[in-house]
């Protein structure tokens, strides 16, 4: 059964600049280009879902100011559902500054204006009016408040649905609202940022490993207050690709059929995940990274190459190979690329390569929506050789 993509999260308008070089602290750069477009991470997610031929409803809120038709139009004209997109009268629509340079690198500054002032039980109401959402998926974003990420994923897994949480900015999260979400889609940075407040809740020292597998595996160990993530982490690492950590259980994939003296590999796998999580809250000096638990591993939906740790299954996807002009939205095409897979009722491998392919195309284009890819697009790049 296919289902829709929710999207709870911001609308923005985007002022770029193009610049030579970004600029320092204090320094001022001249020279370049001025663009307006349509975004927020909401936004830009929804849009890239929709253009993939999901059905995509948006949650979120404008201000009563000369933006708010702009971002509505914007957003219908995608074929984005805005019937429950609020109008907050006192409040501007969100903007955000956008520095991009000449290697397609940016800055970015958000003003979140009604993004900031949604409320916790407007979300709640229309996640109601919604009904069953069973086989639907609910992506959320942080650039609304903490405590709309959080009703957004409680209702939003009551109601049945698999709930993407993507934390960026990442600031403010902890584990009392990622162990909320099915799956976190945190970037290199927001991995950090995240690993950071655990360490502060503990009072330790955060983890010194460079392997990102290593190090985001504490995001699905076990806590006093939470369980985890409950699915999956997915690290997204721009150029490099992207590293997947799956539950074996997750539901979200195939089986992994281990070898007949599998469960002492297991049991060994496990102290080894508990080693690492107390690593990461531990060690002053980089972790070495534990052997990975030996199994045969099925090759489903694409993902070849994955090793057991524990009952974690863990593989890398590297980036599409594209001539990259700006990366400005690249992690919001990832997303909504990701949660419209999921949404057709796709394995996580596959619809992690879709996502990386999305992510690679939308670079290809100048601006964040504007790069999105249409499902055309998209097929015809995974089906190249």
């Amino acid at each position: 059964m296919s289902g829709r993509v929710i999207v709870v999260g911001s609308v923005n308008i985007d002022l770029v600049a193009r610049v030579p070089h970004l600029p320092r602290p204090g320094e001022t750069v001249t020279g370049g280009s001025y663009e307006r477009h349509q975004g927020g991470k909401g936004g830009n997610q929804a849009v890239a879902a929709s253009r993939l031929r999901r059905p995509t409803l948006f949650i979120g809120a404008v201000g009563d100011d000369t933006f708010e038709q702009e971002a509505r139009r914007a957003l219908s004209a995608e074929r984005v559902d805005v019937s429950m997109v609020a109008s907050l009268p006192g409040q501007p629509t969100g903007v955000a500054l956008i520095l991009v340079d000449a290697a397609g690198e940016n800055e970015i500054a958000v003003i979140p204006g009604a993004n900031g002032a949604i409320e916790t039980g407007y979300v709640r109401d229309c996640l109601a009016r919604l009904g069953r959402l069973v086989g639907d998926v609910l992506l959320v974003c942080n650039e609304v408040p903490l405590h709309v990420v959080r009703e957004a994923l409680v209702c939003g897994y009551a109601a049945g649905a698999t709930t993407i949480l993507n934390p960026a900015p990442a600031i403010g999260i902890d584990r009392s609202i990622f162990g909320l979400a099915d799956i976190v889609t945190p970037n290199r940075n927001e991995l950090a940022t995240l690993l950071q407040a655990e360490a502060g809740r503990a009072g330790r020292r955060t983890d010194g490993a460079t392997d990102t597998s290593v190090r985001a595996r504490p995001l699905l160990s076990r806590g006093p207050d939470s369980p985890g993530v409950r699915k999956a982490v997915i690290v997204t690492l721009g150029a490099e690709g992207v590293v997947v950590l799956e539950r074996v259980d997750s539901g979200l994939d195939g089986v992994i059929a281990t070898r007949p003296e599998s469960r002492d590999l297991a049991a060994a796998g496990e102290a080894a995940m508990t080693a690492v999580a107390s690593a990461s809250q531990t060690a002053a000096a980089p972790a070495e990274e534990p052997d990975a638990v030996a199994a045969v591993v099925t090759p489903v939906g694409d993902a070849p190459g994955a090793t057991r740790v524990g009952d974690l299954r863990i593989w890398e996807v590297p980036a599409a190979t594209v001539a990259a002009v700006d990366s400005t939205g690249a992690g919001d095409a990832f997303c909504g690329a990701l949660a419209a897979a999921l949404a057709e009722s796709r394995p996580l491998a596959e619809a992690v390569n879709r996502a990386v392919s999305a992510a690679g195309l939308a670079t290809t284009r100048v601006g964040a929506r504007e790069g999105m890819p249409t499902a055309a697009e998209l097929e015809e790049f995974l089906a190249a050789p």
